[in-house]
C-alpha cells in the first residue's frame, strides 16, 4: 500500500502503528502485511515473551501444543515479511489521536504517525496490594505462578494466592512434578478452582483473608482466615500469585473504564484496541490472535475508504 498524505499532516510515517508484541499485536502486524500495509510494531521486550512461559496449550489451532512452539512460529512469520518494521526494546510513552492521524511517541523521543493504530499491550499480574483480601508488606512484589521454576520447586511446597486458571495450566504442563500447591483463594474464585479440585498435588484453602508475614530464611509464613472465621497458619517454601491481571495501556488518548480496561467501542475512531486489553472476559491466545487480525483488517478497510473519499 502506498504512503498517503493528509494535507497539513504531511506524509504518514507508516500505514499502521501496532503497540504491543504479544499474540494480538503480532497477528495485527502480520495481517497488515498480508494486505500490503506497512506496519511499525513497538514492543519493550521480546515478541510473544509471555508465550515462552506457557509450557502447555490445549486450545490453539495448528497443532501447537506449547507456548514456545507457537511463539517461534509467530515470530518467524512476522520476521519473514519486509512490510513490518520491529521496534523492539522500545516503549510507547504517549499516544495522541485526532481527525487526521494517530501519533505515537517512543521512549527515544521519536514520533511516528499513521492513519490508524492498534493498541495490544495486554495485561500484567496484579500484586497483593491490589486486592482487598490480602494483607502484605507494602513493598512486597511477588511473581505469578507461570514464572515458577519447576525444577527448583520439585519436592517443595508453594503457597499460591488466588485461584486463577494458570494453576491448571501449571499442573497439566508438569504432570509428574511432586510440587505441592497450597491454593488460598477468595469466594470470587470458587468457580475457577474446579479444574484442579481433583488433582492430589493441589490443596485448596477457601479463605476470606490472608495475611503474609515477611519471609523468614527460606520459608514464608501466612495466616489464613477461613470462610467461617477459623484461623490457620500456613508455611511454604515460596509464594506465587494467581490473582489475575491488570491492564497495561500506554499513556495518552485511550479511554479506560473503571477497571482500567480499554473497551474498543469507547475509543477514538483511529485507535483500535485488540487482545487482552479489551476486557478480562476473553483473555485467551486464540481470541487475542483473532482480535489482532480483525483490528488490522478494520484499519485496512477504513484507510481504503479514506483514500476513496480523497480521490473523489
Amino acid at each position: 500500500m502506498a504512503s498517503t498524505s493528509t494535507g497539513s499532516s504531511g506524509t504518514y510515517a507508516t500505514d499502521l502503528i501496532v503497540i504491543g508484541g504479544g499474540p494480538a499485536g503480532c497477528a495485527a502486524a502480520r495481517m497488515a502485511a498480508s494486505v500490503g500495509m506497512r506496519a511499525v510494531l513497538i514492543e519493550p521486550d521480546a515478541l510473544c515473551r509471555n508465550l515462552y512461559r506457557i509450557p502447555a496449550l490445549n486450545n490453539v489451532l495448528g497443532g501447537h501444543t506449547s507456548g514456545p512452539d507457537l511463539a517461534d512460529a509467530i515470530t518467524a512469520e512476522l520476521k519473514g515479511t519486509d512490510l513490518c518494521r520491529l521496534e523492539l526494546g522500545r516503549s510507547a510513552t504517549d499516544l495522541r489521536a485526532d481527525d487526521a492521524q494517530v501519533t505515537v511517541t517512543l521512549d527515544t523521543g521519536t514520533s511516528l504517525s499513521a492513519p490508524y493504530a492498534v493498541v495490544a499491550t495486554g495485561v500484567g499480574p496484579l500484586q497483593p496490594r491490589d486486592v482487598p483480601w490480602i494483607t502484605a508488606p507494602p513493598d512486597l512484589t511477588l511473581p505469578p505462578l507461570w514464572k515458577a521454576d519447576v525444577a527448583e520447586g520439585e519436592g517443595r511446597t508453594l503457597l499460591v494466592l488466588g485461584g486463577d486458571r494458570p494453576i491448571g495450566t501449571f499442573l497439566r504442563a508438569h504432570p509428574t512434578t511432586v510440587t505441592r500447591l497450597l491454593v488460598a483463594y477468595p469466594p470470587a474464585d470458587d468457580y475457577k478452582v474446579e479444574e484442579i479440585r481433583d488433582d492430589p498435588r493441589a490443596t485448596l484453602l477457601p479463605v476470606e483473608h490472608v495475611t503474609l508475614h515477611p519471609p523468614q530464611g527460606t520459608t514464608t509464613a501466612a495466616e489464613a482466615v477461613g470462610r467461617s472465621g477459623e484461623r490457620q497458619s500456613v508455611t511454604a517454601d515460596a509464594v506465587f500469585l494467581s490473582i489475575g491481571n491488570a491492564p497495561t495501556a500506554p499513556p495518552g488518548d485511550l479511554v479506560r473504564d473503571a477497571t482500567g480496561y480499554c473497551r474498543p467501542d469507547a475509543q477514538h475512531p483511529r485507535v483500535i484496541v485488540a487482545g487482552d486489553l479489551r476486557s478480562a472476559r476473553y483473555q485467551r491466545v486464540m481470541t487475542a490472535l483473532g482480535s489482532g487480525s480483525e483490528a488490522a483488517l478494520h484499519a485496512y478497510y477504513a484507510t481504503r475508504d479514506l483514500l476513496a473519499k480523497d480521490d473523489g
